[in-house]
């Protein structure tokens, strides 16, 4: 028997105020058509004042939760991917954790910008395998919306906020790609990309800074390392993408979605397409994305996906499990 880490729950949270690309005409030198001809995107949401991070992540752990039939008491760990957690600490993850009233386990934040989900899902998974925990909660999160440059019509009209959220479970397979959970998972980032998108402020800065994106290098960059990253952790699992039932990628730019699916020979009938509604959510976009795929009822239980993203640093993986 081979141990696996199943997801037996998802869930998500969008903030209520939802904001059309129209809204920027107004303010900004840009069109509702200039918009979603170079990301796809339509509209996305921002939070309210007063609503961070972590009570994004909470309300979707809420979800998470509910749909996986277990209380905070049921969970072992906890693992936030965000990049825009309150405070400089303590993390995220520990005001979910009080907030969900867990007093019990372990929680802590991962900071790897877009691929943060994924990272994050590796980490758990490994919490998992090596029996540190029996369930965790897996989240991603973000208000993008705070680091934005408001003049900078390129980046500000691109980035939303919102949060989504995993139950995993420990559970035996038979060690084959026949069974439930994360089969496989690829990790990587290269440093000296750093420049092509970061935030042009931190801690030892003594200040915040706005978000700073050389786009056409990241695309460049993106579609290559996701293929890439996506086709490593299926050759991990023994799998190729003939086998693919979905593809959930980080929703940042409809074109490097679409790029990546055509490189991987893939139709994007087997594409979780979210960017439209939500713009790009950072760590948050693909477990928004696993969460409304489920209730749009395209993901069903036994279908093989496959989820990658590629961010800051840059960083970029990719996960393969069987839902």
């Amino acid at each position: 028997m081979t141990r696996r880490a199943v997801i037996i729950g998802v869930g998500h949270y969008l903030p209520e105020r939802v904001v059309e690309n129209a809204e920027f005409e107004a303010k900004l030198e840009t069109t509702d058509e200039w918009i979603r001809s170079r990301s796809g995107i339509e509209r996305r949401h921002f939070a309210a004042e007063g609503e961070t991070t972590s009570v994004l992540a909470t309300h979707a752990a809420k979800a998470a939760l509910a749909d996986a039939g277990c209380d905070a008491d049921d969970i072992d760990a906890i693992v936030l991917a965000t990049s825009t957690a309150d405070f400089t600490f303590p993390s995220a993850a520990t005001m979910v954790q009080a907030a969900l009233g867990m007093t019990k386990g372990f929680a802590f934040d991962v900071q790897a910008v877009c691929a943060g989900f994924v990272y994050a899902l590796s980490n758990a998974n490994a919490l998992i395998l090596s029996g540190q925990a029996k369930r965790v909660l897996v989240i991603g999160a973000e208000t993008f919306s705070r680091i934005m440059d408001w003049t900078d019509r390129s980046t500000c009209v691109l980035f939303g906020d919102g949060a989504g959220a995993l139950v995993l479970e420990a559970q035996n397979g038979e060690g084959s790609a026949d069974d439930r959970g994360l089969l496989s998972t690829d990790l990587n980032s290269d440093g000296r990309y750093k420049d092509l998108l970061h935030v042009d402020g931190g801690v030892s800065t003594q200040s915040t800074g706005f978000l700073r994106m050389q786009g056409n290098q990241v695309f460049r960059h993106a579609v290559e390392k996701l293929a890439s990253t996506a086709n490593t952790a299926l050759d991990r699992a023994n799998l190729t993408a003939s086998d693919i039932d979905w593809i959930v990628p980080h929703q940042a730019n409809i074109r490097i979605i679409q790029g990546t699916a055509k490189k991987m020979g893939l139709s994007m009938d087997k594409v979780v397409v979210t960017v439209q509604d939500h713009g790009n959510t950072s760590a948050a976009s693909i477990p928004l994305a696993l969460s409304v795929g489920k209730l749009r009822g395209q993901i069903k239980q036994g279908d093989l996906i496959v989820a990658e993203a590629i961010g800051g640093g840059l960083a970029w993986g990719a996960v393969v499990l069987r839902w």
